[in-house]
């Protein structure tokens, strides 16, 4: 017998089903509540709210847990690659060494962009933010990619998949290379996903590039970290553009639109600038009480969702470590502030109290700034690591069989009806 929840409006009482899931708190169904006693719930911002049913992530935030299809993302990180990634967020289990070495095929031999698509770069001013060009250059990828925007052809589906995870590092990498004004650099069949991405960004006619395992792997690394977290508000945007019918490569150039928000994809160039605001460990007394008096904000600490710790903020320290030694920035002045304002957030009692702990971002800007990005290049990144959780989140609600177009409502309070006046009258 399934449990129910008893809701009473005045002397009416109504029946609420109670949804288990596989973990999780349990849910109140609730989808008949408007037609039974015409009143709606109002839930600003969706955080009490299951928009959906999915299977591909779980996060626990107060437990400090991110499982993807059920396996810890430390795990993942460190063990697995991104494109085994990539493909346990799209098919649900992780790949056999024969499925693998087909889907890492099919995603490297989609790397390269149709011969007209450079063109198209043209038409954006040289200063353009990056952002502003992927937005537009993956909105604009079904237009030389018809074939494949049947959204119910699970075949088309599936190619569209393939397409955007193979061609966003190469979209990205341009983005960067046109706003530098150097020239486009084409992918490689022989090279990972993550090399490839790096020496499409830092390779230059006039020298042989070289690839470094340590700085091929702490991309690799980031980009898992960064692959899906649930349902936040780009990958809303993505299922709710998609409920409507839309084709993936619309869906996605939504979803990068939405990340483009400081409140979303901005955090750790939000957190870099904050570390480069104090400077030095000498400042960083007075950074602090400037936090207590609510002068300065503690950018990178604490999380909407991880009310304990960010279960990938220590793969993601452990990574920034690695890439400033082998680069040889051990003693980086922004490194030292960071440790330093760290250990002194954590053993202070205003930030243990409200849960103040270093997130993912903290030590991430630290990270690509050493590896030779610029800032306004870190929300890229993140658009390009996170394409893969969007489009597993897109193909899921389409492949669900109970799927409706989004049509959220309001607490409407503006003027009742009115008649019109003259404009003579007013």
């Amino acid at each position: 017998m399934t449990d129910k929840a008893t809701l009473t409006i005045g002397d009416k009482s109504y029946d609420l089903p109670i949804l288990k899931g596989s973990t999780g708190p349990d849910v109140l169904d609730i989808r008949k509540v408007y037609a039974e006693s015409d009143h709606f719930t109002f839930d600003p911002g969706f955080t009490s709210t299951a928009s959906c049913e999915s299977k591909i992530t779980y996060i626990d935030g107060d437990a400090g847990i991110l499982l993807h299809r059920g396996y810890p993302i430390d795990q993942l990180a460190e063990k697995s690659s991104f494109l085994e990634v990539c493909h346990l967020l799209l098919n649900g289990e992780l790949p056999s060494a024969d499925e693998f070495a087909k889907f890492e095929k099919n995603i490297t031999y989609h790397t390269m962009l149709h011969a007209q698509f450079d063109a198209f770069f043209q038409g954006f001013r040289r200063d353009a933010h990056p952002m502003a060009v992927m937005t537009g250059a993956v909105g604009a990828l079904s237009a030389f990619y018809a074939d494949s925007i049947n959204v119910d052809d699970a075949r088309e589906r599936e190619i569209s998949a393939h397409r955007l995870i193979a061609k966003m590092p190469t979209i990205a990498a341009r983005a960067y290379k046109y706003t530098i004004g150097q020239p486009f650099v084409s992918p490689r069949n022989d090279l990972s996903y993550s090399e490839n991405f790096l020496r499409m960004c830092f390779a230059v006619p006039a020298e042989d590039w070289k690839p470094n395992p340590v700085l091929t792997r702490a991309m690799d690394r980031i980009f898992i970290l960064h692959a899906d977290h649930e349902q936040n508000a780009s990958t809303s945007t993505v299922r709710l553009a998609g409920s409507s019918g839309a084709h993936p490569f619309a869906c996605i150039a939504a979803g990068i639109a939405c990340l483009w928000g400081p409140s979303h994809g901005g955090a750790n160039q939000e957190a870099l600038e904050m570390l480069e605001t104090i400077g030095s460990v000498e400042n960083i007394p007075d950074y602090v009480q400037g936090v207590k008096d609510r002068k300065y904000k503690l950018m990178g600490f604490g999380h909407r969702v991880y009310k304990n710790f960010d279960p990938r903020a220590k793969v993601m320290q452990k990574t920034a470590h690695e890439v400033l030694a082998e680069l040889g920035h051990n003693n980086d002045p922004l490194l030292q502030v960071a440790q330093e304002l760290e250990k002194v957030a954590l053993s202070d009692p205003y930030f243990i109290d409200r849960k103040l702990y270093p997130n993912i971002d903290f030590y991430s800007g630290i990270t690509l700034r050493a590896m030779g990005f610029p800032t306004n290049m870190f929300t890229v990144l993140f658009a390009l690591a996170r394409t893969v959780g969007w489009i597993s989140q897109w193909k899921e609600m389409f492949e669900d069989p109970t799927r409706k177009i989004g049509r959220p409502r309001q607490l409407y309070t503006g003027p009742t009806q009115r008649d019109y006046v003259p404009v003579d009258k007013r």
